[in-house]
């Protein structure tokens, strides 16, 4: 079938659903502490605090333990089986190879991990794949594993198209929204430590997770927290000129934006709260915001000191839409559930037990390629 995704809500034909197979650990450089920053170090969402870890803190190479990857693994194949049931086509990336060699860049290696968030480093609009620029080094070659899936909608007749590749030097890195204390929404953070610098130095360099963007049809929302954002947002404005229309949002979030903001049909989004509202464009401020009550301690397991949590509690506003009715949302969060059955949804319970430790929601760890309708503009 031919790539055509404009929304986030039109009925699903295609999907790809992502792999935690041979997931091994977090590599804990400064690109990954970067991005991470809000959940890893802030104090009253990171559980445990990292020193008050076992492990010792400078200790960059972060084991994970193999019961969470075999449960994850478990809670995505029965996610697989179901959207099969509702007529999805389900592909696959390809595996990453247990324990491969590390990937290298101009001046840095990181061990690379399996495409399991595969949202993040694609953006999909109408007919055209983009590879984004990743932001994590340990991601840099991610979206090769999904590049067989992409060959097949190329050559069914969609562009593909990837954004400039950054150097990912420690200077390519604007710092200000983890050094802003303003930023940080609670409590006391950890430093980010001085980067270094390299013969490869060019600047602040694009950095924009497909995660970051709301697809509203025509209009599409950008969250911007720091240069590397914006400089890629230019570069999609430019692309994009006169078949989209951008809108940025200036720090809705550290990177990505659909832990806090999914529209769920036209008129309707989920919010964590109901402040977003004056972030959004004009036309947007008019939707409904459902707003679920916040979540519970017991939605989620308890870990042991030295399992890094990635995401925040928030995790499982990230919920996958297969039609404009229909709603996957993680078993556990019953108010979640019970606020979106008030409002007329159809909610299929879905078990999701370790997000927080692999840093994704369900629709983190999908991006859907095929949905049924075109290019619609919403503020009309």
């Amino acid at each position: 079938m031919k790539l055509n995704s404009f929304d986030d809500w039109s009925p699903l034909k295609e999907i790809i659903v992502g792999t935690a197979q041979n997931y091994i650990s977090h590599e804990r450089d400064l690109s990954f502490d970067i991005f991470f920053h809000e959940n890893l170090f802030k104090s009253d969402w990171a559980y445990p605090r990292l020193n008050k870890s076992s492990k010792e803190v400078n200790d960059l190479n972060w084991q994970i333990k193999q019961k969470y990857v075999e449960e994850l693994n478990e809670d995505v194949e029965d996610l697989v089986n179901l959207l099969k049931k509702f007529d999805v086509t389900v592909h696959r990336p390809m595996i990453l190879p247990f324990n491969p060699q590390n990937i290298k860049g101009l001046g840095w290696e990181s061990a690379p991990v399996p495409a399991l968030n595969v949202r993040d480093n694609t953006l999909i609009l109408g007919d055209e794949i983009i590879e984004t620029p990743p932001a994590i080094r340990s991601r840099y070659l991610e979206t090769r594993l999904l590049a067989p899936i992409f060959m097949k909608y190329f050559e069914a007749g969609a562009t593909w198209t990837t954004m400039p590749r950054p150097i990912l030097t420690d200077m390519s890195f604007d710092l200000s929204y983890a050094r802003d204390l303003e930023t940080t929404l609670g409590g006391p953070t950890e430093p980010i430590e001085d980067p270094e610098s390299s013969p490869y130095d060019v600047g602040f360099e694009m950095m924009l997770d497909g995660a970051q963007c709301l697809r509203l049809g025509k209009d599409i929302i950008v969250n911007i927290a720091n240069q590397n954002h914006k400089l890629a947002c230019d570069w999609l404005e430019r692309h994009v000129e006169n078949r989209y229309r951008i809108h940025r949002v200036y720090r809705m979030s550290d990177n990505h934006i659909d832990s806090m903001l999914l529209a769920l049909r036209p008129g309707v989004f989920l919010a964590r709260h109901k402040d977003l509202k004056d972030l959004l464009p004009e036309p947007f401020k008019k939707w409904k915001m459902i707003v679920p009550p916040e979540p519970s301690a017991t939605n989620f397991p308890t870990y042991d000191d030295g399992d890094l949590l990635l995401t925040s509690p928030y995790i499982d506003l990230n919920v996958l839409s297969v039609n404009p009715e229909t709603v996957l949302v993680n078993e556990v969060c019953v108010d979640l559930i019970k606020t979106l059955e008030k409002e007329g949804f159809t909610v299929v319970p879905v078990k999701h037990r370790h997000r927080r430790l692999f840093g994704g929601g369900f629709h983190c760890f999908t991006l859907d390629t095929v949905r049924d309708g075109g290019l619609e503009d919403y503020t009309i």
